[in-house]
């Protein structure tokens, strides 16, 4: 099936309330892609998508819709996909995608090309229908025809005979944790929990979770995790609780709770893994205060330095050893180096301790990421960085952080890339954002590091060989851009390279 309409209409069309309102309307997913942008980005999804994926609007514009399969690569439908898009055709496939919470779904998916006037294919319509539970019938079908009852006497037998076995390990386990029935009736605690509360076996099995030592448990957060969350079959994963006990004080604890759905004498039952992280808290803290009064004491210090080597640099006196004038450079570069260190570990404090300043003033972006990146290439000329931006779009947030986003980007595409000396530095509209992306063709990043890359002190391994560094800068570039209600994600593969991607409200008229 082939559309053609005015390319140039499509932006009104999604403008036309009423248009909007019938897709919104609609139970199925439906996204937009522009074509003719690099990667094929997602410019509109309505109302069901965000349903369906879990993902919010802003997290998903700007995205290709191959996200959607995480670490699940190696499907055969992708090829498909990527085969109809390079070929501007239609496609229906079915494949497996992974909601925000890591949760699968079964995707029924049908693509169709828009073609303008000329017969060129500018944007792509998906339509996506979650056949999970189809799914889920087709396979309870097969298992009936290959005896269920077989199935599940063998899986109680092995219960039966696992029992004390798993006990055993529950019960040496150095973290807390429950079992319940489904109506939260505590089934078994093991010692480590016993311990930590100063609780016994006879004050804590046979009775409800909630009313545990005097309705000690009676806790809202967890309360609503239990009653709300899990009924849904999705898990509660990491999820922090603050709680002032009787006799053993305030605890931070971190949950994580599964419902369990076997069959027989073990069906509904909910396992809860509690994490004492009070201690690891209070280390947190006293670390974020220590760097941040040994920030601020080294500042004063090394400006005094820095303001003595230029002064130094000034009074050369002429004839000067050639080795005495390098060492002095030498000196001023690492007084530089030494000094960005700091303000990155002043910037971490003030993120963790919420006090970070935003000074938010209409700016084009397209004038800041020539600015930005124009004074990276004079320092590194080395390098070919290609700028693509010409949007003429105006974004309100802090000039200055957004600059040092860019600039960190572009220096870590620079840092991160050894034996190449390429760099593309490209901006798009994707709907009502603004998509920035920085593309180097260096070492790559692999998948399990991509998840944790922006968390403070975080560094890949392969990384923390070769490179110095104290992995923060990632870091403060992604809560900048979540303080601006963007998002910061990266695309990257061993041995091909990385794009880190940032999106950008537009600026409202």
């Amino acid at each position: 099936m082939e559309t053609y309409i005015d390319s140039n209409a499509i932006n009104d069309d999604l403008n036309n309330n009423i248009y909007l309102q019938a897709l919104n309307s609609a139970k199925s997913g439906i996204i937009i892609t522009d074509n003719r942008q690099p990667d094929n980005p997602i410019i509109y999804c309505n109302k069901a998508f965000e349903d369906i994926t879990g993902y919010s609007h802003n997290e998903i514009i700007g995205h290709n819709c191959r996200f959607l399969q995480a670490q699940d690569k190696s499907q055969p439908e992708r090829q498909i996909i990527k085969d109809a898009v390079m070929n501007g055709a239609e496609c229906k496939v079915e494949i497996r995608n992974y909601r925000k919470n890591g949760t699968l779904f079964w995707n029924e998916l049908i693509i169709s090309p828009v073609k303008d006037s000329d017969d060129s294919v500018t944007h792509f319509i998906g339509v996506q229908n979650d056949i999970t539970d189809r799914k889920k019938y087709e396979n309870e079908l097969r298992e009936e025809k290959a005896s269920v009852e077989k199935k599940i006497e063998e899986r109680t037998r092995e219960l039966h005979e696992n029992e004390a076995f798993l006990s055993s390990i529950i019960q040496t386990v150095r973290e807390s944790l429950l079992v319940l029935d489904a109506d939260y009736k505590v089934l078994s605690a093991n010692t480590h929990f016993l311990n930590s509360f100063k609780v016994t076996n006879e004050d804590t099995i046979g009775k409800i979770l909630f009313e545990l030592g005097n309705h000690q448990w009676d806790i809202d957060q967890l309360k609503e995790l239990l009653t709300k969350i899990l009924p849904t079959n999705n898990p509660v994963i990491d999820f922090e609780v603050e709680h002032d006990f009787p006799y053993i004080g305030k605890k931070i604890m971190l949950l994580n709770a599964y419902r369990i759905e076997f069959e027989g004498q073990y069906k509904d039952r909910i396992l809860i893994a509690i994490e004492d992280i009070t201690d690891k808290k209070e280390i947190d803290r006293r670390k974020d205060d220590f760097l941040s009064i040994a920030s601020h004491e080294l500042k004063t210090p090394l400006t005094t330095i820095k303001g003595f080597v230029q002064l130094l640099e000034r009074m050369l006196p002429d004839g000067s050893p050639e080795k005495f004038t390098v060492t002095l450079g030498k000196v001023s570069i690492y007084v530089d180096r030494l000094n960005n260190l700091i303000s990155e570990l002043l910037d971490t404090s003030k993120i963790q301790s919420g006090n970070i300043e935003i000074h938010k003033e209409p700016f084009e972006i397209d004038k800041l990421i020539h600015d930005t990146v124009e004074n990276l290439a004079i320092a590194t000329p080395e390098y070919k960085i290609t700028i693509s931006s010409d949007t003429k779009v105006t974004v309100l947030g802090d000039e200055l952080q957004i600059s040092q986003v860019i600039n960190n980007l572009v220096s870590n595409a620079i840092k991160y890339s050894p034996g190449t000396d390429k760099i593309d530095v490209y901006c798009n509209k994707v709907g009502s954002f603004v998509k920035v992306s920085i593309k180097d063709y260096g070492m790559g990043i692999s998948q399990q590091d991509q998840s944790k890359i922006f968390d403070r002190f975080f560094r890949a391994r392969d990384i923390q060989k070769k490179f110095p560094g104290m992995g923060i800068g990632l870091y403060i570039c992604h809560e900048i851009i979540a303080s601006h209600n963007g998002t910061l994600w990266v695309d990257s593969e061993i041995g091909t390279g990385s794009t880190f991607n940032f999106t950008l409200p537009i600026m409202k008229n």
